[in-house]
């Protein structure tokens, strides 16, 4: 018997006035399944990531996340539920150290309060998942530097040892390399792979650099004008006449 999809879009449409940016978009991720989301600019891949976050509420369709309707649910329940996501700019705390970036995530999920901000106890829980935390991503020596201090692939790297502190079912990385220097692109890469593997996460991903998604995804999704153009295996997807006539000829 198929398990549920850890992620399911159904339907999904998205209109701003006569514009529509989302048509019927259709997508189930399986749970431990990473799918990495390409296409050109304007195709609607961080609509699409808002429709699911919460940010925007669907024109049409359905969002379930393990088998659970949340299409209607807001931003802070569907982190609740298990959803958690990374965005194009970074959303950390950056006068914050990194390793109180990722404690706070962590005293979140456990259930407490700001107050462990104003007084750090470095042997707490919280204190001890978030270096454990930070030294899987490779910051355990940038643990107390404040994150705004820290470099894009860096920050990166600290927003994902937030997501792991949260501990979410399904983690939505919105080009995760963007900004990031291409001596650094190889090591974060390494460590999207990690969060994957060894977490056993499932992961959306979209990613204007092809090579990274093809070295990490199992399946690819190509959205083009709001719609998914194709969903296959990487080398399929790479060898789709259609696919290569409508995207891969485009700016990537």
């Amino acid at each position: 018997m198929p398990s549920t999809p850890a992620l399911a879009v159904e339907s999904l449409s998205f209109q701003v006035g006569g514009a529509r940016i989302l048509t019927d978009v259709n997508l189930e991720v399986t749970p431990g399944e990473m799918i990495g989301v390409i296409g050109p600019n304007g195709a609607g891949k961080t609509t699409l990531f808002n429709m699911i976050s919460g940010i925007h509420a669907p024109t049409a369709g359905r969002i379930r996340l393990g088998g659970t309707d949340i299409t209607h649910e807001p931003v802070h329940r569907r982190a609740k539920a298990g959803l958690g996501r990374t965005f194009q700019t970074s959303n950390l705390f950056p006068g914050l150290s990194a390793a109180e970036n990722v404690r706070l995530a962590a005293q979140r999920r456990l259930g407490g309060n700001l107050s462990v901000l104003r007084f750090p106890r470095r042997g707490d829980d919280a204190s001890r998942e978030a270096l454990a935390h930070l030294e899987e991503v490779g910051l355990s020596e940038l643990a107390d530097v404040p994150a705004g201090g820290l470099s894009h692939g860096d920050k990166r790297k600290l927003e994902i040892a937030v997501l792991l502190a949260m501990e979410p079912a399904v983690i939505l990385l919105d080009e995760p390399m963007a900004g990031v220097a291409r001596a650094d692109v190889p090591g974060l890469s390494e460590v999207i792979r990690r969060l994957h593997r060894g977490h056993g996460c499932t992961v959306l991903m979209v990613e204007h650099h092809i090579d990274v998604v093809l070295g990490l995804v199992e399946r690819v999704a190509v959205l083009h004008q709001g719609t998914i153009l194709a969903l296959d295996a990487p080398g399929a997807i790479m060898a789709d006449p259609l696919v290569q006539s409508a995207y891969l000829g485009a700016a990537v």
